[in-house]
């Protein structure tokens, strides 16, 4: 996958010092030429962090200060590593060691294990999962498949806390850590993991660090070797540096102070996994004498983003908020950020489908548009939306919502109870089909309750709470359907979310986002329970999340939506309140701690009535999605033309072949009943009507009012003229 950033462009192997520095603001310019004693750059997204540090570097090497093999080059990806020395190389100065902590802590180990240890180096365990799991069953524990993800997760994190298996119980609560299964039972798999690489003589990628660490506190004349050879450290990224990546580096610099860190605390995004800010923060209490730079001049963004993004801190609080970074644009005026409250998820998804195929039709490449949520299981409903579209999308950090295995084990089950009929006993006295599923699915994970925490184990429970929900839509849209229907309705739609494998649209978590750039950024489902999520308990938690929004904020170079929904599924009740984050941003909303102002103060808003939906026969208060579709009661009497809905039908069948889509994907039955029992004549009657939003209104509305008036239509529609 192409990564969707702009590259600067820079002197190809500048002919001087001098000219190392050309281009550069005031501020990179005094990161540049600040060679000597420690250096905190303070650097805000889009501020240009990695062409700050890469031209000191260079303009060091060029000027004969730095000798190009004393200087070593920190970051967290290898991507990162290799974007560095790449530009290092174009600056003239390629003899530079760029690498990531785990990169250049194995090259020392590997260098140094015969005179340390002596023998051959532990082999290197690229995946430990197989071995987590080995574990738990010696100590018969069975893990699944995402449990085994995070049980692994929870070990990574005790080890780059340095916490051995005995303390992780105690380190995990006083952490308020959120773990998959007992803390007992993963201390006793923790422990049984570290046993058995002794056992088969291997290390993971977070021994290298730690056995490292052990051998330069215990053999000094190695530590010093290291010292002579590297005498000067740049730390990219230095919010995420973790207690034992600190400690490496306390050893790689010994009692010499020749290092440039560059972060910001307010990108602090993976505190889960030991990562933590108090380094950055606390650089000038252990350097007092450091020279602290300020990056704040944003290229990346217009001011109107660079504006939102500003908000979103100056609400924030705690000891990060404290040294957030008031950020100035460099670039001109855009437009300006747009918000929009749809009534529900779907619409949602098709309304910010329909704003990106216009985006594409002005000239926006799809590779430069991205759309990012908080969980990947809330990519489902926008792969189905863009398909719908026709734009081309992939996937950053997460499978296909069909291709993700706890979703390809339960349609295994559902289609093994569909065939074993009434002779599955999970179906015993269960007759209605989202009962039905709920009770197959019980048999692959699923519960009524969402687990505690976040991680794969929550990632599992929402992909099957989609497809519950799924069920129960067509339950109520398909009176009498049965499981065999729904599992035939299944893979229609798993072949009808099969994009392309192009260059598209890219859907990822705000987690995958960072360190990346888009023309155009979609923020979804930005209500209060994905954005802070549910399980965001303590201050320090809310505020990280604050912290994910403004980077996604801060992916954006032009344009930027943000977007919610009031109800989860078509006539739901509109209970869901935008973001508690957008207070105070966004129009007609309050500031934190004020109180709201009165309707004609917030402005319109896009949901909903809010009192009770009555039937039109008999005036009974309505609550079932297909009931509230048709604005009267299932058993009310109709007065459906039955004749224009058989014409209705039949248009739509021609319609989905047409497209190779599924016919619900061009109308629902239900919302071909209401076309047909209200038989509109004017687009805006038929844009009344539940189920027709407004790309289907421009895709199909023509035809729909031609067959209502009792005109011969053609297959086809002016799109494919």
């Amino acid at each position: 996958m192409t990564a969707a950033t702009h590259s600067s462009s820079f002197p190809a192997a500048a002919d001087s010092a001098d000219a190392v520095l050309l281009g550069l603001d005031p501020e990179q310019r005094e990161v540049a030429t600040t060679l000597r004693g420690p250096v905190c750059v303070l650097a805000g997204a889009g501020t240009g962090k990695t062409r700050a540090i890469t031209h000191r570097i260079a303009y060091g090497v060029r000027s004969g200060q730095l000798m190009p093999a004393s200087v070593l080059a920190v970051t967290f990806t290898n991507r990162a590593a290799g974007e560095m020395r790449g530009r290092l190389r174009a600056l003239g100065a390629g003899g530079v060691q760029a690498r990531t902590f785990h990169s250049a802590a194995l090259r020392q180990l590997q260098y140094f294990w015969p005179k340390a240890v002596g023998g051959e180096v532990p082999r290197l365990l690229e995946r430990k999962i197989q071995f987590v799991a080995e574990a738990g069953a010696r100590c018969r524990i069975r893990l699944d498949r995402n449990e085994l993800r995070d049980v692994t997760g929870e070990i990574e994190w005790a080890k780059v806390t340095q916490t051995v298996p005995a303390d992780y119980p105690v380190a995990a609560l006083k952490s308020g850590r959120e773990a998959p299964r007992d803390l007992a039972e993963i201390a006793q798999i923790y422990g049984t993991y570290e046993q058995l690489k002794r056992d088969r003589g291997m290390i993971d990628f977070e021994d290298v660090l730690l056995l490292t660490v052990g051998i330069l506190q215990d053999r000094h004349d190695i530590a010093e070797q290291i010292r002579t050879q590297y005498q000067h450290f740049v730390v990219d990224e230095y919010q995420d540096v973790s207690p034992l990546q600190q400690r490496l580096l306390d050893l790689w610099l010994g009692e010499r102070d020749s290092l440039c860190v560059v972060g910001d605390a307010s990108q602090t995004i993976y505190s889960f996994t030991g990562a933590t800010p108090d380094h950055l923060l606390n650089f000038r209490t252990r350097y007092p004498q450091a020279t602290v730079v300020k990056l704040v001049r944003d290229y990346r963004s217009t001011p109107q983003v660079v504006h939102l993004a500003n908000g979103l801190l100056n609400q924030a609080k705690g000891r990060a908020a404290e040294h957030r970074l008031e950020l100035i644009s460099q670039r001109e005026t855009g437009p300006d950020p747009v918000y929009a409250e749809y009534t529900d998820e779907p619409a949602e998804a098709e309304g910010v489908a329909h704003r990106i195929r216009d985006l594409i039709a002005a000239g926006v490449p799809a590779g430069e548009i991205a759309v990012l949520y908080r969980i990947n299981a809330q990519s489902e409903v926008y792969e189905q939306a863009l398909a719908d579209a026709g734009v081309p999308y992939q996937l950053r950090g997460a499978e296909r919502f069909f291709e993700r295995q706890e979703v390809q084990k339960a349609l295994i089950a559902l289609r093994g109870a569909a065939r074993s009929g009434g002779n599955d006993p999970l179906l015993d006295d269960v007759v209605e089909l989202g009962s039905q599923v709920r009770a197959v699915l019980s048999s692959t994970g699923w519960s009524s309750e969402p687990p505690a925490g976040s991680g794969a184990v929550r990632d599992q429970w929402e992909s099957l709470a989609a497809l519950v929900r799924l069920a129960e839509d067509f339950s109520r849209s398909r009176p009498g359907a049965t499981l065999a229907d729904l599992t035939i309705e299944l893979e229609e739609r798993k072949a009808a979310q099969h994009a392309p494998t192009v260059q598209g649209v890219t859907l990822a978590s705000l987690h995958a986002a960072k360190g990346l750039e888009w023309d155009a950024v979609f923020l979804v489902g930005l209500t209060d329970g994905m954005m802070p999520i549910t399980y965001a308990k303590t201050d320090e938690q809310v505020e990280e999340e604050r912290r994910l929004l403004y980077v996604g904020v801060t992916r954006a170079r032009m344009h930027l939506s943000l977007s919610w929904a009031v109800s989860r599924a078509p006539g739901g009740r509109a209970s869901r309140r935008p973001s508690r984050f957008l207070n105070g941003l966004r129009p007609g909303s309050a500031a934190p701690g004020a109180r709201a102002g009165s309707a004609a103060e917030r402005g319109p808003r896009k949901r909903g009535p809010r009192g009770p939906v009555l039937c039109r026969v008999c005036g009974k208060t309505l609550t079932e999605a297909g009931e509230l579709k048709l604005m009267r009661c299932e058993d009310c009497p109709s007065d459906m033309d039955e004749g224009l809905y058989e014409r209705l039908r039949e248009w739509r069948a021609a319609e989905s072949k047409l497209q190779g889509l599924p016919a619900y994907c061009v109308f629902t039955d239900k919302t071909l009943m209401a076309i047909a029992e209200a038989a509109p004549s004017e687009a805006g009657e038929l844009s009344m009507i539940s189920g027709v939003g407004g790309r289907k209104l421009d895709r199909y509305g023509a035809e729909v009012l031609a067959i209502c008036a009792g005109q011969e239509v053609g297959s086809g529609h002016p799109d494919d003229a």
